[in-house]
């Protein structure tokens, strides 16, 4: 489940004998790590920048029950960004019992940027070294004893996607939680001894040892002039501890005042006694610049740097292995002249795919339907309430209505959940922000907005949740409405439904080109009109990978098992009342307004109008509840929809509900995220943008005679 950083982990707490908090970087395997010890189907993906949600879940060790906070992947614990923020603020508010900082082995000087961060302030840390076999296959040889020994804590050498060494990683975590506490230890925590290679030795980070094999972290050093200067600023919080001021080590609160941490330097300067101690640290800072010649938050993220760079040559040998199969693919994708056509022909194979499974499956999942349940549902309908109105209106719902979802609804949601996971656990879609970095700044944005924008073709809600990562409201604005733009797998399976399958390849190809111009011209139009300018890109390159085939069956379900938790009571509640407009005649009287627009501009029938008012509440409710009016009035054959429309009036009705206002849960989303205003402005946007495409659509294909 997801919760706030704070609820989150006070409510695991009381179930649970402790509670460790996962923290990276993206894309290091945490929420992998996360999903194989909780099971808890946690969506992940190889590329950064996807979720700030905090998700908690549980698991076993011997007879103990071991809480798990998986915090968003970040590279650093600033607030600058909602990810960081979260991430800091479910350590802080949350105090797990031990943090497990999870290193990426092919990249370990990146890594331990943020694990020194956690060393200084002063935090009780466990290291999981992720990824062994990925830096193994590069050459990349790590000598893990010495790793912990310099750190001075446990490290342990995982393969989280396999489950290699989880179990003794967790059996460090409790060593150390317990060591804290002062309990002797016990089952659970045997694993921690000797299973670092060096836990308790001597290093860079000097202190005393804990029982259980465990060593308090103590702070890295950077250099004796600064060490003074923080050793003077210790000497001054130490008597205002306990006077109002954040949780966390002197050493720490004297780091990340040094650093102008926005959100501490606030809480110390209302804190009694706190304006002095400010005083105090605008002259720490000051020497720290006069020595140094650059400010002191910049010296420190320096020196903080060079530290880790230093630990990782320490460690590790790297060899001179040849050129793996996922760098070349990695330097095919990102090139301008080999990644562009690989981008068309991967776009061109997802509709392929999407379009073959798709159909297969609905005529598979409807013809299923026809012959064993339909029959059935029928004669139970007409047995319980006869043969009256209330008996046709219950047809419509579990009978005509869940047929439609399978017919054309469920098939090809499914297999885009597939392909989603597929796309996102290989790595590509990494490739793919480097691509476009260049594209997305015409729009005001950057390559790492691209993640966001695809998740959209997913759902749009996480999408737009997902523009938390991105820094300013103007670029949060920008992506939001052009999320909205894109065909999430709800639209897609309208477009693919009831149109590729039904009228042609071609007519569902030319609506997601229309989709991406659009995408390309709002994006280009509000980078004009709303002032500012975009970010720099900075991302790391993550190696493509082979998805694992359990990993991604695991995704597409959990994925696929929410997207029906949701779907089929709106489905269901939505074909009856549908159902009970049409048997009461109520549905002509209601479609009679909307016929000036939907008849005199769009050139559809009036009736369709009100089947894309019930989409508000779930996109491919249109489609569903169009197929569900066709089989009551023409039967069973009607459901391919040409007894209703004809090819042109299908393609603009496809278009429109692509582009028209988002679904009810997006609409909501916007508003918390963007605030009503701007939600609202985009909604009217995307309605307007949806009448003027459609009607021109419909004038242009009258004028080449195809109208």
């Amino acid at each position: 489940m997801a919760l706030s950083c704070c609820s989150a982990v006070h409510e695991l707490r009381g179930q649970a004998d402790f509670v460790f908090a996962l923290a990276g970087n993206p894309n290091v395997g945490k929420s992998s790590m996360f999903n194989t010890l909780t099971g808890t189907g946690a969506v992940t993906a190889n590329y950064p920048g996807k979720t700030v949600e905090i998700n908690v879940a549980s698991t076993r060790l011997a007879e103990l029950t071991i809480g798990l906070v998986d915090l968003p992947g970040t590279y650093a614990l600033g607030a600058v960004s909602e990810d960081q923020w979260v991430a800091r603020q479910g350590i802080l508010d949350g105090s797990p019992d031990v943090v497990i900082a999870i290193l990426d082995a092919t990249n370990l000087a990146r890594n331990l940027y943020m694990l020194l961060q956690l060393q200084d302030m002063g935090l009780p840390v466990v290291a999981a070294l992720n990824l062994v076999d990925e830096a193994e296959k590069k050459g990349i040889q790590t000598d893990v004893g010495k790793l912990s020994a310099l750190l001075g804590i446990p490290v342990i050498p995982t393969v989280a996607t396999r489950g290699d060494g989880l179990e003794t990683l967790l059996s460090a975590a409790v060593s150390a939680a317990r060591a804290l506490r002062g309990d002797t230890c016990s089952a659970g925590c045997e694993g921690a001894r000797g299973s670092s290679g060096g836990v308790g030795a001597s290093g860079i980070a000097g202190g005393g040892s804990g029982s259980g094999g465990f060593r308090l972290p103590s702070p890295a050093r950077y250099g004796k002039d600064i060490e003074a200067v923080v050793d003077g600023l210790v000497r001054a919080i130490g008597p205002l501890q306990g006077r109002q001021l954040p949780a966390v080590s002197a050493r720490g609160l004297a780091l990340l005042l040094l650093e102008n941490d926005s959100q501490f330097t606030e809480l110390v300067g209302n804190a009694p006694g706190g304006r002095q101690l400010m005083d105090e640290v605008g002259q720490a800072a000051a020497r720290i610049q006069a020595a140094h010649g650059e400010e002191a938050a910049l010296r420190l993220i320096r020196e903080r740097h060079g530290l880790a760079g230093t630990i990782a040559d320490e460690v590790q040998v790297r060899g001179s292995g040849r050129e793996l199969l996922s760098q070349r693919l990695w330097r095919l994708t990102t090139s301008p002249v080999t990644g562009i056509p690989i981008l068309l022909l991967t776009l061109a194979a997802v509709f392929a795919f999407l379009f073959v499974v798709g159909n297969l499956l609905s005529g598979l999942f409807g013809s299923a339907w026809q012959a064993g349940v339909s029959p059935l549902l029928q004669w139970l309908i007409h047995a319980i309430a006869g043969n009256g109105v209330v008996a046709k209106i219950l047809t419509w719902g579990p009978d005509a209505g869940i047929q439609a979802a399978l017919a054309v609804g469920i098939p090809y949601v499914l297999t885009f959940y597939f392909l989603l996971a597929f796309l996102e656990d290989s790595g590509y879609l990494n490739s793919v922000a480097f691509l476009t970095d260049r594209l997305m700044h015409k729009f005001g944005l950057h390559g790492r907005a691209i993640i966001p924008l695809v998740a959209g073709a997913g759902c749009n809600v996480p999408a737009i949740i997902g523009t938390r990562v991105l820094t300013t409201m103007r670029e949060r604005v920008i992506a939001s409405t052009l999320i909205v733009l894109v065909p999430c797998s709800a639209r897609t399976a309208v477009i693919v439904g009831a149109l590729a399958s039904l009228v042609g390849w071609q007519w569902g190809v030319a609506v997601f080109l229309l989709s991406g111009l659009l995408v390309l011209g709002a994006g280009a139009g509000l980078n004009v009109v709303m002032p500012g300018e975009s970010s720099g890109l900075v991302m790391e390159m993550f190696p493509f990978r082979m998805p694992s085939l359990r990993t991604i069956a695991v995704k597409t379900w959990y994925r696929f098992k929410d997207f029906i938790f949701v779907a089929a009571p709106i489905v269901l509640v939505g074909s009856l009342g549908l159902g009970a407009l049409y048997e009461t005649g109520l549905i002509w009287k209601l479609s009679g307004p909307l016929a000036p627009v939907m008849e005199g501009w769009l050139g559809l029938p009036a009736v369709a109008g009100l089947t894309l008012i019930f989409a508000v509440l779930r996109k491919e409710l249109a489609l569903q509840l169009l197929v569900t009016l066709a089989l009551v009035r023409y039967g069973p054959h009607a459901s391919t929809l040409l007894y209703f429309m004809a090819p042109p009036q299908l393609f603009v009705y496809a278009l429109v509900n692509t582009i028209y206002i988002p679904c009810i849960a997006t609409i909501a989303v916007l508003g918390k995220e963007l605030g009503w205003k701007r939600a609202a402005a985009i909604i009217a946007f995307t309605i307007a943008l949806a009448l003027a495409v459609g009607g021109g659509a419909r004038f242009v294909l009258s004028a080449v005679g195809l109208g």
